[in-house]
């Protein structure tokens, strides 16, 4: 691929976690800070954006589609990878523009994201053909990635988040949102391996939707996994003091920047999976970094507090 691609993505950064917890248990943790491979498309949105994008100039078609809520990772990512390309951007947004807009949505705008507000109602049958019609009848052809830009091309690219220094780790951990980030993973991990996912989302179903995800796109798993479901603070977008706090006390002492949404709740499980002896004494983790550091801004403007 062009620019976006080949000029603008840095080698991983790997940082060590120190802690005495860590030390006390004989573990060795280590952070892959995929949130400073790029600029602006932060962490595993540059991966699942990679094909999609391609495929989208190869298509000939000048504009890609996307959906999201008013302070998405991927809204923010596809209008800047979108506009670095050379192709126009819609953002079909869930509810209502506020204005003024949030730092993620005026973001978006300025790279010349044209943002189209859907109603609640409507977005939950925003995968209809009813509804897809009516877009392309507003906008003319467009190529479409799906919320969260989870598809085929989008695991694809997150199959090359792993590199070979990666694969001799114990246990690899992310965050989970809509599961292809694992999916991923989960298809490029060593057998020896075993891939800990801690979902953003409440309830167990995000496990049975992971399985659907990989029959559909035929992914095999490599290793062993598990999905952690009891770190979401109450659900998507949800959070509560402890985790707040947790965040910040990480961005003190470890120099470790977190979101609530995602990274601050998986490395807030992994330290409770530590403190409860779920890793064996001498075990290496490699902890995956996904970013999404964007929305901090929108979170400190909403709740009054710095992270």
């Amino acid at each position: 691929m062009d620019k976006f691609i080949l000029t603008a993505l840095k080698p991983a950064i790997y940082q060590p976690l120190h802690d005495p917890l860590i030390s006390e248990k004989g573990l060795e943790v280590i952070v892959k800070r995929l949130d400073l491979l790029h600029p602006d498309v932060q962490g595993n949105k540059f991966y699942k954006l990679h094909y999609n994008l391609e495929a989208a100039k190869k298509s000939g078609l000048s504009q890609v589609l996307t959906f999201g809520g008013a302070y998405s990772n991927h809204i923010h990512a596809t209008a800047l990878a979108a506009s670095a390309n050379g192709l126009k951007a819609i953002g079909v947004i869930r509810g209502e523009l506020v204005t003024p807009l949030n730092p993620t949505l005026e973001d978006a705008r300025n790279q010349g994201m044209e943002l189209y507000p859907m109603s609640r109602e409507e977005y939950r049958q925003k995968d209809s053909a009813t509804i897809l019609k009516s877009l392309k009848d507003k906008f003319g052809e467009f190529y479409l990635i799906p919320e969260g830009g989870t598809n085929a091309l989008a695991i694809k690219g997150t199959q090359e988040i792993l590199e070979d220094k990666d694969l001799t780790m114990d246990f690899v951990t992310c965050p989970i949102g809509t599961g292809g980030t694992f999916a991923g993973l989960l298809a490029s991990a060593r057998f020896k391996q075993k891939l800990i996912g801690f979902s953003s989302l409440k309830g167990d179903f995000i496990i049975s939707e992971v399985d659907q995800l990989l029959r559909k796109y035929g992914t095999q798993p490599n290793c062993a996994y598990e999905i952690q479901t009891a770190y979401h603070f109450g659900g998507y977008a949800k959070q509560k003091p402890t985790l707040i706090s947790f965040i910040q006390e990480i961005k003190t002492k470890a120099n470790l920047p977190l979101e609530p949404v995602y990274t601050g709740k998986m490395v807030f499980g992994l330290f409770d999976l530590i403190q409860k002896d779920y890793f064996p004494r001498g075990s290496k983790i490699l902890v995956l970094h996904t970013g999404g550091l964007q929305g901090i801004r929108g979170y400190e403007q909403r709740l009054g507090i710095k992270f």
